[in-house]
Order: C-alpha cells, then structure tokens, then sequence
C-alpha cells in the first residue's frame, strides 16, 4: 500500500520514556558491545509523535518541545530511519513517504531512551498510517536493529532485558512506583560512558553480573522499598567520574526523602524514587529550589509502550 493509499490521514503515538531499575554490565566484547542484565520500567514521561501521509519517498520531520534544538531533524533521526526501514521491509522505501513532528518531553540525551522512544513511536504509527499489517513481535524485531532500547520502548511496563538490552521477557510488577527525575544542565553521550566504564572496569568479565533477585521479589510483591534498596546501575560509577557534580544532586535527592537515588541509564538523569505521591511532591518542590539542575520532573510507572492515541 502506497501513501497515497494510506487508511487514514494522520496518525499520533505516544511513546513513554525508561528507567533501568538495574543495569549490570560486562566488559567490552570482541564486537565492540557489551552484554547487559538490565530492568526496564517505563514511566509516564512521553513524546508524543505524529504521522501524515507524504508522497512517495518522501521522509520529512520536524521537532518542537523541550530541548528540541539537540535533536537532528533530518534523515539521521531515529525516527525518520524507522520509517524507512518498515517501508523497505514492506515494499520499498520509494512506495511510501511521511512526514512526522515529534513533540518531546523525554529529555534529550539523558538515559532515559528519548531517541529510542521516538523510534518506536514511528513504527507504530507509519504502520497504522500505512495500513501495514505487522504483530508486536516483528514491530520489537525491527526495532532491535534501529537500537538496544527500542524493543522495551514498544513493550512499556517493566521487562528484564538480555543481550545488547532488547532480548525481552517481561516482569511481573505489583503497584506503582512514584519517581521524581533530576534533569542536570549537562550531556552525556552514551559512548562515552561506555568508553569510560570500560576504563575504569579493564578486566571486567564479558558477562554481565545478574540483577539482584531481591529487586525482582520487590517487584512481584509491589514492596516499593525492597526495590530501592536493590537499584543499581554499573555504569553510575563512570557518569560521575564524567560529570562528579551528579554525585552531590543525588546526595541532595536522597538527604531530602527519597527511598533511593539513581543515575538513569547512561545518564545525566537522576532518578530518585519516592515512597509514595505525596513524599514525590514535597521531594520535587526540594530539589528544584536547590539549584542544582536545570528542571524536575515527577513520573511515575509502569506504563504501557508505544501506543496509537489518535
């Protein structure tokens, strides 16, 4: 089906962003990757991407929204080589065409899969504005070739990710979980952090150690602060020997309430969880009057996925 033919005008998806509740990490592998043992949650922080038809070949994009002007609105967005990769599998990049605008307010670069989020989106909805008919399983195959976070950003909730992080199964998860996210006035490219992990951690084994099986019975029980107690991140070590001023915001997070402080993913996030709403309230309101980061969020999860709103 050709995008003149497209079953519908116009297509909007929400994507959620992501906190890795672990991240255990081996050492660098002969192909450059590193195997992961990781918990995703996805939390109610989103980008919102819409999709209308373009004549054939046609791949456009726009951006709008908070830090908009880091994000490339060109054919090297993450969003844009989704839309064309689902087209080439399905007839052929030159049979469709799209232009789409993402709204973000994932942060940009800052380990929380905002560019892997965006991604997903636009699978999701250049398959519906298409009229391609495609299962979750080959959605989450795709996405796997466009990044390691892409497939748990199409499958939302809490999973537990092997391999690069995109050989999925999901976790049970009782209750919810109140976060309040600390976003510094820094980046920190994901390369680079991996490039400093793997200086600071030389003889690492290639595999990863596992996630703590108490974090997964906290999980499975809802026991919020049998989770806080068993976050980790292996990689928290080397963002803050980038970016030490990380080490006194979750100094800060954890000193004015919060069950635990956690450099999300590959960071500058700080993720901070909260032992219910009202203790993420007064934690927000703390630490945005301390000056110690650029804004704060609160969110809370497990959300769904990607999924078509409009």
């Amino acid at each position: 089906m050709s995008a003149s033919e497209a079953i519908t005008d116009r297509v909007k998806v929400r994507a959620p962003g992501k906190v890795n509740l672990a991240l255990r990490v081996g050492g660098v592998r002969p192909d450059g990757y590193h195997s992961l043992a990781t918990v995703f949650q996805a939390l109610s922080l989103f980008d919102d991407l819409g999709a209308r038809p373009a004549p054939a070949g046609h791949y456009g994009i726009a951006v709008a929204g908070d830090q908009a002007h880091l994000v490339p609105a060109d054919g090297s967005n993450l969003a844009v080589r989704a839309a064309r990769l689902l087209a080439a599998r399905h007839g052929g990049e030159q049979q469709f065409g799209v232009e789409l605008v993402i709204r973000k307010t994932i942060p940009v670069t800052g380990g929380m899969a905002g560019g892997s989020a965006n991604a997903a989106a636009a699978l999701v909805a250049c398959a519906a504005l298409w009229g391609i008919d495609i299962n979750p399983d080959e959605l989450r195959e795709l996405g796997a070739e466009l990044g390691a976070d892409v497939p748990f950003c199409l499958l939302g909730s809490t999973a537990l990710g092997h391999g690069r992080g995109d050989d999925l199964v999901p976790v049970l998860s009782r209750g919810g979980y109140h976060w309040v996210l600390a976003l510094p006035d820094v980046e920190l490219s994901t390369p680079a952090v991996f490039r400093r992990f793997d200086e600071l951690n030389p003889d690492a084994d290639p595999t990863p150690p596992p996630v703590p099986p108490a974090l997964l019975e906290g999980l499975a029980s809802g026991d919020v602060r049998r989770v806080a107690d068993n976050l980790v991140n292996d990689l928290e070590p080397a963002a803050l020997s980038l970016h030490p001023h990380l080490g006194e915001l979750l100094d800060a997070g954890r000193e004015a309430g919060a069950l635990a402080g956690i450099v999300s993913g590959s960071g500058p996030t700080c993720a901070f969880l909260a032992p219910h709403e009202d203790a993420a309230v007064r934690l927000s309101g703390t630490l945005s009057g301390l000056g110690l980061c650029r804004t704060v969020r609160r969110a809370s999860g497990p959300v769904p996925g990607a999924r078509q709103v409009a």
